[in-house]
C-alpha cells in the first residue's frame, strides 16, 4: 500500500506528457507560429514557432496525430525535418517519445522564458508519398502539418497566433481572420490551437470568392484563370445549397462559413469537414463542363452537411482533450452516415444535383452496397474501424473485407428512418424534424456538443414513438446477404438493372477512367484492360480473376472496352463463356467466365402513382 501511495505522489508531480492526464485550463501565454510557403517548386514549408514557458524541467511536445475528419492516427510526422529547439539562444537536445513517436522531449532550463522552434514540412512530390498540397498555383495549407503544442493542457486551451507568407501576387481564403500585414504575408488574430488547426488555407495565383448569403462565401482556386468562369446561374445554384441547409437544420452553427474550393488536378484530390470551412478539390472544369454530368458537386453538399453533422454535434467519443487521445469512431454511421444522407438530399433540394440524378445516384450506391458479400461476416458497426485499420489504402477484395461502408450504408439506413417516420405520422414528420431537433441550436454558437446513441434514439422517439434503439442495433450490427434497401422500397421505388447505364452512372464510369461491370461479369476494368476490383463470389471471381491482372484479349479480339462490352452482351442468353486472355506478371493464360445475363446497370423506377415519401424528401423548401 505504500509503494501504491508513494506511485499516486510520483505521478501527481510529474509534467503531463503526451500520454499523462490533460488540463482543462488556460496555458500561460501565447504561442506564436510563422509559416513561409513560397517555395511552390519544391513545396517545402519553413517553420519558425514560439511556446512560452512558466516552469523549467522536462516537456514533451507533440505533433498532432488523431485528426478529426480523418477519423485516425494520420498526422504526417513523417514529413517534418529540420527540428531544432532554443531556449534563449541555446540549442537544446530533444529526444523523440520512444512509445509515441509524435511526441518531442525537451528539458527546459532554469530561467528560459520560451522556446524557439524551427522546422521544415516536406509536402509530398509524388503521389506515392501521400497527397499533393503544393502546385506553382495551389497551396493546400493545413496548420496541424507546420505546428508543434505542448502536451498537458487542452489544445481548446492553447491560444495561438499564426502568420502565413505566401508568393507575390497570390489570394488566400480561410475561416481565420487577417488583422494586419499585406496579402503576401497574413497575420490572424489569436486562436485556440484546436480552431486554429480546424481552419485550413487554400490559396492561389488564380482566385475568385463569392458570397453566398447566410455569410457564406464561395472562395475558389483554379490551375488556370479560365477555369474560374462561373455564370451567375451556377454560383446561384450554390446560394441555393446554402439556404436550403439553413432552412433545414433551423440556425448556423457559426458565425461566417468559407467554403475552400480547388479547381485542379495538380494537387490531390479531398473533401474534408471543418466547423467554419471546408477543403474541396473538384476536376478543374467543374464549372466550365457543367453540363458533361453532375460530377463531384455533391460534394460541397456533403461537406457544407457536416458544419452541423459532426463538428457542431459530434459524437461523444469524438469530444477529446488534443490531438494524442484517441478518437471512437463507432457513432461514424451517424457522423457520416446521415452525412452521406444530407448531402444527397441538399444536393437535390437546391438543384447542384438533378433529382433524376439523385435518384441515379442512390441506385448506383445501393447496388454497389447490395454487392458488399462481406456483410455476410462482418456487420455495419465494425466497419467505423476502417478509418485505424487500413487508412483507405487498396483492397485486394474490397466486397468481402468490406471498407468505410458506414457512408452508404448509413445512408441507406437514414433513407429507411425517413420512409418510417413518414409512415408512422401520416406524412407528417419525417428527417427533417430529426435534423432540426438534434442539430439545431444558436445562430453562430460554434461550441461543439457531443451526442450518445441513447440521445440519438431518443430524439427519434420523440417525433414517433418507436423502438428506434433495437432497429438501429440490429441495423447496424446484423450480418446479411443484402444491403438495407427497405428505405429505397418504402420510399416508393425499385431497385432494377437494365442494358443501359444511366446518364450518372456513365458520368461515373467516365471520371473514374474505367468501365463497371460490377453486377454482371462482376469487375472493373480500367484503361488498358487493367482489372481494379473483382467481386466477390461474382462470376469473375468464380473464374479465378484477380485484381491488378491485364486483359490481353477478349473472345479472340485484342482488349478494347468495346471488345469487352460487346463480349458481355454476345453472350447473354448462351451457354458459352467470355474467353479472356489475361497477363499476371510474367505469367499468360486463358481465363472463360460463365455469364450469360447480359450487361446490367443499376436504376430506381416507380412503384407507384403520385408522390411518394422519397419524392417528398428530395423536394425544395420553400
Amino acid at each position: 500500500m505504500r509503494l501504491y501511495l508513494a506511485g499516486l505522489l510520483l505521478a501527481a508531480s510529474m509534467p503531463a506528457t503526451s500520454q499523462g492526464q490533460t488540463r482543462n485550463t488556460p496555458f500561460p501565454g501565447t504561442m506564436t507560429l510563422n509559416v513561409d510557403a513560397t517555395d511552390t517548386e519544391q513545396g517545402i514549408f519553413r517553420v519558425t514557432q514560439t511556446i512560452p514557458l512558466s516552469s523549467s524541467g522536462p516537456m514533451t511536445l507533440n505533433f498532432p496525430k488523431w485528426l478529426p475528419g480523418n477519423h485516425a492516427p494520420r498526422g504526417q510526422i513523417e514529413k517534418l525535418a529540420g527540428l531544432t529547439i532554443r531556449a534563449g539562444g541555446k540549442l537544446l537536445q530533444w529526444k523523440r517519445d520512444p512509445l509515441d513517436v509524435y511526441a518531442f522531449q525537451v528539458d527546459v532550463p532554469a530561467g528560459a522564458r520560451q522556446l524557439d522552434l524551427a522546422f521544415q514540412f516536406l509536402s509530398a512530390t509524388e503521389e506515392d508519398q501521400g497527397r499533393i498540397v503544393v502546385s506553382p498555383e495551389i497551396i493546400n495549407l493545413q496548420w496541424q502539418s507546420v505546428s508543434l503544442y505542448p502536451a498537458g493542457w487542452a489544445t481548446r486551451q492553447i491560444p495561438v497566433a499564426a502568420s502565413l507568407t505566401l508568393p507575390s501576387g497570390w489570394r488566400a481564403a480561410t475561416a481565420l481572420r487577417p488583422t494586419t500585414g499585406s496579402s503576401e504575408r497574413m497575420n490572424f488574430a489569436p486562436v485556440d490551437y484546436e480552431t486554429l488547426v480546424d481552419s485550413p488555407v487554400f490559396a492561389g495565383k488564380y482566385f475568385r470568392a463569392e458570397p453566398l448569403g447566410h455569410n457564406v462565401t464561395l472562395n475558389i482556386v483554379a490551375d488556370e484563370a479560365k477555369y474560374l468562369a462561373a455564370t451567375p446561374a451556377q454560383i446561384d445554384v450554390h446560394r441555393r445549397l446554402v439556404d436550403q441547409a439553413v432552412k433545414l437544420f433551423g440556425s448556423r452553427p457559426f458565425d461566417h462559413y468559407d467554403f475552400l474550393l480547388g479547381l485542379t488536378d495538380r494537387i490531390g484530390t479531398i473533401g474534408l469537414e471543418h466547423h467554419r470551412s471546408s477543403e474541396n478539390v473538384a476536376y478543374p472544369e467543374y464549372f466550365t463542363d457543367w453540363a458533361s454530368g453532375p460530377g463531384r458537386r455533391n460534394l460541397l453538399a456533403h461537406e457544407f452537411s457536416h458544419s452541423w453533422v459532426g463538428k457542431y454535434r459530434r459524437p461523444a467519443g469524438q469530444m477529446v482533450p488534443d490531438f494524442s487521445t484517441p478518437l471512437n469512431d463507432d457513432l461514424l454511421w451517424v457522423y457520416e452516415g446521415q452525412d452521406q444522407f444530407w448531402g444527397y438530399v441538399l444536393g437535390a433540394r437546391s438543384g447542384l444535383f438533378s433529382k433524376a440524378d439523385t435518384l441515379d445516384a442512390l441506385a448506383s450506391i445501393a447496388a454497389g452496397q447490395d454487392v458488399r458479400t462481406g456483410r455476410s461476416w462482418r456487420g455495419l458497426l465494425d466497419t467505423t474501424n476502417d478509418p485505424v485499420i487500413t487508412p483507405r489504402r487498396p483492397k485486394g477484395w474490397i466486397s468481402y473485407q468490406r471498407s468505410e461502408d458506414y457512408y452508404n450504408d448509413g445512408l441507406l439506413i437514414w433513407l429507411e428512418v425517413d420512409a418510417l417516420l413518414r409512415a408512422q405520422t401520416g406524412g407528417m414528420k419525417g428527417m427533417d424534424d430529426f435534423a432540426r431537433a438534434f442539430f439545431g441550436g444558436q445562430d453562430g454558437d460554434f461550441r461543439p456538443r457531443g451526442f450518445t446513441f441513447d440521445e440519438v434514439a431518443a430524439t427519434l422517439d420523440a417525433i414517433s414513438s418507436n423502438d428506434w434503439a433495437g432497429y438501429l442495433t440490429r441495423r447496424t450490427t446484423e450480418t446479411a446477404a443484402n444491403a438495407p434497401l427497405e428505405g429505397i422500397s418504402r420510399g416508393g421505388y425499385r431497385l432494377v438493372y437494365t442494358e443501359d447505364p444511366t446518364p450518372f452512372f456513365r458520368d461515373k464510369e467516365r471520371r473514374a477512367g474505367e468501365i463497371d461491370l460490377s453486377f454482371s461479369v462482376g469487375l472493373t476494368i480500367a484503361k488498358g484492360g487493367k482489372v481494379n476490383t473483382v467481386v466477390w463470389d461474382g462470376p469473375a471471381f468464380t473464374a479465378g480473376l484477380t485484381s491488378a491482372a491485364e486483359i490481353v484479349a477478349v473472345n479472340g479480339r485484342v482488349y478494347s472496352d468495346q471488345a469487352m462490352l460487346d463480349a458481355v452482351s454476345a453472350a447473354k442468353g448462351g451457354n458459352e463463356p467470355i474467353r479472356l486472355i489475361v497477363r499476371s506478371g510474367s505469367r499468360v493464360r486463358e481465363i472463360p467466365i460463365m455469364w450469360n445475363g447480359g450487361l446490367r446497370y443499376p436504376r430506381l423506377v416507380k412503384a407507384s402513382a403520385g408522390d411518394s415519401s422519397l419524392d417528398l424528401l428530395l423536394r425544395p423548401r420553400p
